[in-house]
């Protein structure tokens, strides 16, 4: 999802935004991080906030439809939002989203398109050996029959849960937990193995436990079975972004965006294409304050934090070749930096590990030192690989939940929230219009979702400002 949820092989998730952006017309006007790139075109005006994947998309698709006089404000010193490249033990690497989700199906990822016609460095994600690489609390590799077994069993509760699953109203109006589908098959996680099977089946994708994932938004996922079941790592060195608005006023005569360096910019309408963990804080205020439904529906929706932590080291010391690109780590602690990637392939020689957790592991983390965080992982590899194994000479931890321009990774769907919340979190307010990877009904949290979210939410506007269609529709809520 928008670790953007993508998980594959590398491809430059910046370079895809940077090429987006730069279809955008002329007459677009950027201002991000003190830079501003001027233009002016007759018609309606369109503020954009955020230069992210969506707030791109959107202003590529109102650009396209005759809508140009556009402004987009972005907060960081850079386009991409939570694509995010930076260089960590001299390669590139993504501190935010780093897949493909979804490829090699019938439907095409329009991700993927962009990927390939861009020629990135692509490298298909091999979960094949993971049977072969689960390791032990207190060291020593689990049998791959043991491990094998748990799997399938895993496999057949999930087959069972999505029949389940699609039995349901489509409202979401019954939907259940992916945890108590579990439990109505008898089937609940107890063994530390068991845990970090469950883990890298529901955790290191929604980035949330199964406690609180939404059953019918989950499995099966849309992603997966629209665009296919492969996954494809960004490593491509070029990579996959301050004015900070802080207020926003609307009316019937336009609106007025306000940032938090004294700056005042008036439009037509405006575009948010912030996360949905920005908008459950206080950065922005809107005048006059959104009502009550727009707020509830804001609340009920997850933000989560998944963190990928890059440990550096000076040689391997870990299984290397065919079928070993990824190991588990069973802790009875669940979540315990429990999933682990070496770069054979992506990063040759960088003697490169990731690590990845989420949720409260994540926030336990960002609010410690990073040398405490570098201990905690040497002493796992340890007990996996053994006590004489080098020590890691430098570590990259992002802190996406701690940043107030993001707070957290992506969206996750939760127990509770149906589609009637779901677009009434879409939709517009007056001239104030929302899109973002959280907007996306079916592929939130993934690069994709962004990308599609930020063409149907130009399309709302598109259809006030050419065709006078303003009343957004929201079906009545099923029993």
């Amino acid at each position: 999802m928008l670790e953007m949820r993508d998980m594959g092989a590398p491809i430059n998730p910046l370079a895809l935004i940077v090429a987006l952006f730069l279809t955008l017309s002329s007459t677009t006007t950027l201002v991000v991080g003190g830079f501003t790139g001027f233009g002016s075109a007759a018609g309606p005006s369109v503020i954009i906030v955020g230069a992210g994947m969506s707030g791109i998309s959107a202003g590529k698709t109102l650009s396209d439809a005759g809508i140009k006089n556009l402004l987009i404000l972005e907060a960081t010193d850079r386009i991409g939002g939570r694509m995010r490249k930076t260089n960590f033990a001299g390669i590139n690497v993504e501190m935010g989203a780093n897949w493909v989700e979804g490829v090699n199906g019938d439907t095409v990822n329009p991700i993927w398109t962009m990927a390939n016609k861009l020629n990135l460095r692509k490298f298909r994600s091999d979960f094949d050996g993971l049977s072969s690489n689960a390791y032990q609390e207190n060291g020593g590799l689990y049998e791959s029959s043991v491990v094998e077994g748990v799997i399938d069993e895993f496999d057949k509760v999930d087959e069972a849960a999505s029949k389940y699953s699609k039995a349901l109203p489509p409202s979401g109006s019954k939907d259940i937990s992916v945890l108590t589908s579990q439990r109505l098959q008898d089937h609940v996680p107890t063994t530390a193995l068991e845990m970090a099977v469950d883990y890298f089946n529901y955790d290191y994708e929604f980035a949330e436990p199964p406690r609180v994932t939404s059953l019918q938004n989950t499995v099966p996922l849309a992603t997966f079975a629209d665009f296919g079941e492969d996954v494809y790592f960004v490593a491509d060195q070029r990579g996959y972004a301050s004015v900070v608005v802080r207020r926003i006023q609307y009316g019937r005569g336009g609106v007025t965006v306000s940032t938090e360096d004294g700056s005042v910019y008036k439009a037509n309408y405006v575009l948010v294409s912030v996360s949905i963990g920005v908008l459950q804080t206080k950065l922005i205020k809107f005048e006059p304050v959104l009502p009550d439904w727009k707020i509830l529906a804001i609340y009920q929706f997850d933000m989560a934090v998944y963190t990928k932590i890059f440990l550096k080291f000076p040689s391997t010391f870990w299984p290397q070749g065919n079928g070993t690109e990824f190991f588990i780590y069973a802790s009875e602690r669940r979540g315990y930096y429990p999933i682990w990637q070496q770069f054979e392939k992506q990063y040759p020689g960088a003697n490169v590990l990731l690590v990845t957790v989420t949720d409260e592991e994540s926030r336990r983390i960002e609010q410690q030192p990073d040398s405490q965080t570098k201990a905690e992982c040497m002493e796992v590899l340890r007990n996996m690989f053994g006590k004489d194994i080098p020590e890691a000479t430098d570590i990259l931890v992002p802190r996406w939940w701690s940043d107030r321009l993001f707070r957290g990774t992506f969206s996750n769907w939760p127990l509770g929230v149906n589609r009637f919340e779901y677009d009434q979190i879409r939709a517009p307010i007056g001239r104030v219009y929302f899109t973002g990877e959280h907007t996306s009904t079916h592929y939130n949290g993934y690069v994709h979702g962004a990308y599609l979210a930020g063409i149907d939410s130009a399309n709302i506007m598109i259809s006030c400002v050419k065709k006078g269609l303003c009343k957004y529709e929201i079906k009545p809520k099923e029993s």
